[in-house]
């Protein structure tokens, strides 16, 4: 295994943990723990994870507003999995609105093979990797948030207010059965409330991590989404909630 698979697998964990120890890993890759400690100071380097001892933790509050660059690093192929099912739900001929998550990102590359599809987004990522790709790329505009690679703000609003689409789909940072759907900052849970109201039909992309936590900021009601995406099968008591919520569930 490359350096860079097993980091991005120990980041995988990570996430799902929130506490890694050096042994443990060492006995997971087959590698030696000094092999480890270097794969964690390379990661806390990017600012990814904090080292302790033994260990490395993720340290994670509420209100974070994790870097586009490190939420990139997180569950990669969770998402994968995630944007291969919610691709199914896009038709040749569709417009979309999708916003900046990573998750979002890993959708568009697997809506390549259909034919004749619009997308107004605000991720400055998206625009520019998909420049001279098949798509008719609408972009927002607005005031550019580095760290997440979104445009947010009254211009993006405006935008998105012009257009009337098939399907809206979203991330988020949380998501909690009472507290309903959470963002880590209001520029960007305001785009995603725009962008819900505009479409026909609202799709929720959310892996396991996601459920029942909570996050700063309230972004959307559990009534206001139609369909949810994840990559895992959710519990009995969340299959009965969305069921309640007249939601259908892609796990």
């Amino acid at each position: 295994m490359l350096g860079i698979e097993r980091r991005r697998k120990i980041m995988d964990k990570l996430n799902e943990e929130r506490k890694v120890y050096v042994s443990e890993l060492a006995k997971l890759f087959g590698v030696t723990e000094e092999t480890i400690r270097r794969d964690l100071e390379k990661l806390e380097g990017k600012d990814l994870l904090r080292r302790s001892y033994g260990g490395a933790v993720l340290n994670e509050h509420t209100n974070d507003d994790i870097s586009f660059v490190k939420r990139s690093t997180i569950l990669s192929e969770n998402k994968q999995a995630i944007a291969t099912r919610a691709a199914r739900l896009v038709s040749d001929g569709d417009t979309i609105m999708v916003d900046a998550s990573t998750t979002c990102l890993a959708l568009i590359g697997e809506l390549q093979r259909k034919k004749d599809i619009t997308i107004i987004t605000n991720s400055v990522r998206l625009v520019h990797d998909y420049l001279s790709g098949p798509f008719h790329l609408i972009s927002t505009g607005g005031v550019v948030r580095s760290n997440s690679c979104a445009l947010v703000g009254d211009v993006a609003l405006t935008t998105l207010q012009r257009y009337n689409v098939d399907l809206a789909l979203v991330s988020c940072k949380s998501l909690d059965r009472e507290r309903g759907i959470m963002e880590s900052n209001d520029a960007e849970s305001t785009i995603k409330v725009c962008m819900a109201s505009r479409a026909k039909r609202v799709v929720l992309l959310a892996d396991r991590t996601k459920f029942g936590s909570t996050a700063f900021v309230h972004a959307l009601d559990f009534d206001q989404v139609d369909t949810l995406v994840t990559d895992e099968p959710v519990s009995t008591n969340w299959r009965n909630f969305l069921e309640k919520k007249q939601i259908e569930l892609i796990d």
